[in-house]
């Protein structure tokens, strides 16, 4: 990208007269900030009177995603490069040698990675490594230990989410101590609520912490948290604020044991705490905050996807009156929209359309959409193969007859039935249809040909989203895939389709039109 080639350390030509260059080389790194680039750009900035960057993490992200590139040219970015997606005219047959190629190439490689060869040497490197963290001018969180062989790794091969050939060894958490000043509840979209101690600002591992979450009664009751307590703070992965325990010889003399409130801070409703579960819970469905939470998850993309409805557009529905349970979304008028805030004709009409766009769904999506607990985007789909679609059928079923279904145990049988006994919820279904939603029935095919199957599509595709074009290739067995390699087995092309299609005729991978991809799969 543009942004990239800012960074000087990047060669924009590689070096070869040592090594011959492959024909096709695809190199994979990391972008990061200095801890002392870093200070010294905080301290421009203060002198510039701008706001100042929090931690290094977010700073390089941030600098990268910047839509001019000479924005990204005055921040003091650092890469290395690791690994390699595709290479023609070129074969290793170690990581290590690789690594070494890629030096003679000009690119920055992490002077820290070394080749070792036995359990013991491993655990002295990764001991040593976390010894040194802070000496090491970058932040790190751990290390990574990968079979050097790269035919072993082939035999090896990869799990669902990770390589079977590769290991990740993280760091103890770093951690400091500060003061719980107060503690809070928040109430989530399905009810849930959450305790929140508000901290007195401390730093830790690059960020600044001012909030950690409690979890639950229990958890606070077992680690007796209270207000006003000092609390010894760690960043779980380094990445989320945990109180590891109270320092209680700081604790003041007159501090109290915390309860969460009986009644629910957004409606006033008693809170309700099932004897099987650690969280209590707010069940009236009427309650403002999980009224909202509901709407932005039932308008959300891989539920009803109703494109411009966003969290603001959301929040001003519930406050001026205009939208209270899901249903009410499909009864709004241009015109009420019109007078909103930051939405004029043009939005307006936009919003209306995509709201007509949405009536037409499946099953899979308008269930995902309600927000039924432990009901996700996957669970949507198998119901909708086991209820053919039939929503009414599935307002209707049984403990028993959801259990019978596979991937439905006794949990997630039980959300349902109780989501189906609140009256309101099959009102509010029933006022959905009565509205215009229609949910498509399933399409039942017996064409396998996209059976173990890997797809990547690509331009600005006609005839189907990107959603209803993965949602079409997992219905017929194969899996769409966001990027080409030498496993991906044919490639959709739209117009305006880029890199993907050059990619993909350099591995010799077939390339469709979306008039093919469409006659292939009837």
């Amino acid at each position: 990208t543009h942004n990239l080639k800012t960074i000087t350390s990047i060669p924009l030509v590689l070096r070869t007269f040592n090594i011959p260059a492959p024909a096709l080389l695809e190199i994979r790194g990391e972008v990061f900030i200095k801890r002392k680039d870093l200070q010294e750009l905080n301290r421009l900035r203060k002198m510039e009177n701008k706001p100042t960057f929090a931690n290094p993490r977010n700073t390089a992200a941030g600098s990268l995603r910047q839509l001019d590139p000479a924005i990204t040219a005055k921040r003091p970015l650092s890469v290395f490069f690791y690994q390699a997606g595709e290479i023609l005219g070129a074969s290793h047959k170690t990581h290590w040698e690789f690594l070494e190629n890629l030096k003679q190439w000009g690119f920055p490689v992490n002077p820290e990675i070394k080749r070792l060869k036995h359990l013991e040497e491993l655990l002295q490197y990764h001991k040593s490594l976390e010894n040194r963290r802070n000496d090491i001018p970058y932040e790190i969180d751990g290390s990574v230990f990968k079979i050097d062989r790269l035919d072993f790794r082939e035999l090896l091969g990869k799990r669902s989410r990770s390589p079977r050939w590769a290991i990740a060894g993280k760091f103890k958490a770093q951690r400091a101590s500060t003061i719980i000043e107060a503690i809070d509840v928040q109430v989530g979209r399905t009810g849930a609520i959450t305790p929140v101690a508000r901290l007195e600002p401390v730093y830790i591992a690059g960020v600044t912490v001012t909030n950690a979450t409690l979890h639950n009664q229990d958890e606070i009751d077992r680690k007796d948290i209270r207000v006003g307590d000092t609390v010894l703070i760690e960043r779980a992965g380094d990445v989320i604020p945990k109180i590891v325990k109270v320092i209680k010889e700081k604790r003041p003399p007159l501090s109290e044991h915390y309860h969460i409130p009986e009644k629910c801070p957004s409606c006033n409703h008693p809170l309700v705490k099932p004897e099987d579960e650690v969280v209590t819970r707010c069940q009236n469905i009427s309650c403002p905050a999980q009224r909202k939470g509901r709407l932005q998850h039932f308008v959300s993309k891989g539920a009803l996807d109703i494109d411009g409805m966003g969290e603001k557009i959301i929040d001003q529905l519930v406050e001026e009156g205009l939208v209270a349970q899901v249903h009410d979304i499909f009864a709004l008028k241009k015109e009420q929209l019109s007078d909103l805030e930051r939405l004029g004709d043009k939005s307006a009409d936009n919003l209306i359309s995509a709201i007509e766009k949405a009536k037409q769904t499946t099953f899979a999506r308008f269930v995902f959409a309600l927000g039924i607990r432990n009901v996700g985007e996957h669970l949507s789909r198998v119901l909708e193969k086991s209820f053919s679609a039939d929503i009414h059928a599935f307002m209707k079923a049984k403990i028993e007859d959801l259990e019978d279904i596979d991937e439905v145990g006794p949990i997630v049988a039980m959300s349902i039935t109780q989501f189906w006994e609140d009256v309101e919820n099959k009102q509010a279904v029933k006022k959905c249809l009565y509205a215009g939603v229609t949910l498509k029935p399933v399409e039942i095919s017996e064409n396998d040909i996209l059976a173990g199957k890997t797809i990547v599509f690509t331009g600005s595709l006609e005839k189907f989203t990107r959603l209803e074009a993965k949602e079409v290739t997992e219905r017929l067995g194969g899996k769409a895939s966001g990027s080409v390699s030498k496993n991906t087995d044919f490639v959709v092309a739209g117009p305006k389709a880029g890199s993907k299609i050059k990619k993909a005729e350099e591995l010799g991978i077939q390339v469709l039109t979306e008039e093919e991809f469409a006659r292939l799969i009837q």
